[in-house]
């Protein structure tokens, strides 16, 4: 599936979606999709389909956020009784939405790393009313880093271990790596704030 030219839609799809779905493997498909886009024969139609990939991708994240954004601006009661089915999604969307509400739009590009992270930060800042530009250039930065560092690390794997299982298992790992200081960046600063306040 990675090789065929269908591959753009299958990301794009999968990106749009994992905000609502964030069992979805937009990365993994993302990475999966650079390291296969690097081991051909042709360099210049190489680096072609990885800016195409790029900018499908930091697109798809930006609109994702956006949409989730939106459903939580207007959700009301009907959004409030879901996420409360939740206790751990109940908790970090509060404390998301106060450190967002605090003016932390950093937490909005740190958070795009942080496994559901997007998510609980697109729903926060849509649920605490915060003005489309106070969040929609975060996002856009978050889309855009994320999706240069997935198709980063799937080009640079690509070219070094070719298309081997190295690359693909080299490239989860520093993705998973990064996930998970994601998270404990995000859990430090939304602790830091709640001391301040």
């Amino acid at each position: 599936m990675v090789d065929s030219p269908w591959i753009l839609v299958f990301v794009t799809l999968s990106v749009l979606l994992d905000v609502f779905l964030p069992v979805l493997p937009s990365g993994v498909l993302l990475i999966s999709a650079a390291t296969v886009g690097t081991t051909g024969p042709n360099d210049t139609r190489d680096v072609v389909d990885i800016i195409e990939l790029l900018l499908c991708a930091a697109a798809a994240s930006c609109l994702g956020d956006l949409a989730a954004y939106c459903l939580a601006w207007r959700g009301g009661d009907w959004l409030d009784r879901r996420i409360s089915r939740s206790r751990r999604i109940a908790a970090a969307q509060q404390r998301l939405g106060q450190a967002i509400t605090n003016g932390g739009g950093a937490l909005v590009l740190i958070a795009r790393f942080a496994p559901a992270g997007r998510s609980v930060v697109s729903l926060g800042a849509g649920a605490a009313h915060r003005r489309p530009i106070e969040f929609l250039p975060w996002s856009a930065l978050a889309g855009l880093v994320w999706a240069a560092y997935g198709v980063g690390l799937g080009y640079v794997c690509g070219r070094w271990f070719g298309a081997t299982w190295l690359a693909p298992a080299s490239s989860l790992v520093a993705l998973f790596g990064a996930g998970f200081l994601a998270a404990f960046v995000s859990r430090r600063r939304v602790t830091r704030r709640k001391c301040e306040s």
